[in-house]
């Protein structure tokens, strides 16, 4: 779900970035609100965690990658302003030390990593789960907040390379950037994470989420 350099044009990227950049400053001064000496070591270990799971990809045709990204867990445990930071500095190194994700893409490998998914996956499982406390209820809704989050920002990567053609082609009609239609980049990106990634990003949610529920219950910010 990388988004490298060279696939979205200036029309893209640019106004994604500053997107990316307000909001991220905004979860920043939310978070130093909420910081407290417990919570650090988590935030941490979220970043540790978004930055290992997305390190597991595999190429899909149209030049992206589909992974699993953890954002999900990390929203529904921390919430999704916390989880926004994680995935973004997780982003970031991969952009910037290990070439997994473009610079230039990186506001908007963001806000559909760091931005979009976290603040899906907590209004799911708020959805499914109600004010319901039922341990059969919970883990359905966690795994519906990672397998549906992560479906629903494939559709939205998806759709920021298939827009390319139409707003970013030479005179002749040849497409200077990403050249796959929404016809052929949506299936490509969206069919290879219903059938497989986003079946894994709710696995791990649902596991990892029974896991914090049975041992450290008051940590999670979407029962609060």
């Amino acid at each position: 779900m990388h988004i490298p350099d060279g696939y979205l044009s200036p029309q893209t990227y640019i106004p994604l970035f500053v997107a990316s950049a307000a909001i991220i400053g905004v979860a920043v001064r939310k978070v130093k609100k909420q910081m407290t000496t417990k919570l650090v070591p988590f935030l941490g270990m979220s970043a540790a965690f978004a930055f290992l799971i997305m390190m597991f990809n595999l190429p899909i045709p149209g030049g992206t990658s589909g992974h699993a990204v953890g954002g999900a867990l990390i929203a529904l445990l921390f919430g999704p302003w916390v989880a926004m930071i994680s995935v973004s500095v997780a982003l970031m190194i991969q952009a910037f030390v290990f070439g997994d994700g473009g610079i230039t893409a990186l506001g908007a490998n963001c806000f559909n990593m760091a931005i979009v998914l976290p603040f899906l996956a907590y209004g799911i499982f708020k959805l499914v789960s109600g004010k319901s406390k039922n341990p059969g209820r919970m883990n359905i809704a966690a795994f519906l907040s990672g397998y549906l989050s992560l479906s629903v920002v494939s559709f939205v990567t998806a759709f920021e390379f298939g827009i390319q053609p139409i707003i970013a082609s030479s005179p002749n009609g040849t497409p200077l950037f990403a050249p796959y239609p929404l016809k052929i980049a949506i299936p490509a990106m969206v069919i290879e994470h219903l059938i497989l990634f986003s079946i894994i990003e709710g696995i791990i949610t649902v596991l990892l989420f029974r896991y914090f529920y049975k041992n450290n219950k008051e940590l999670i910010e979407v029962l609060k």
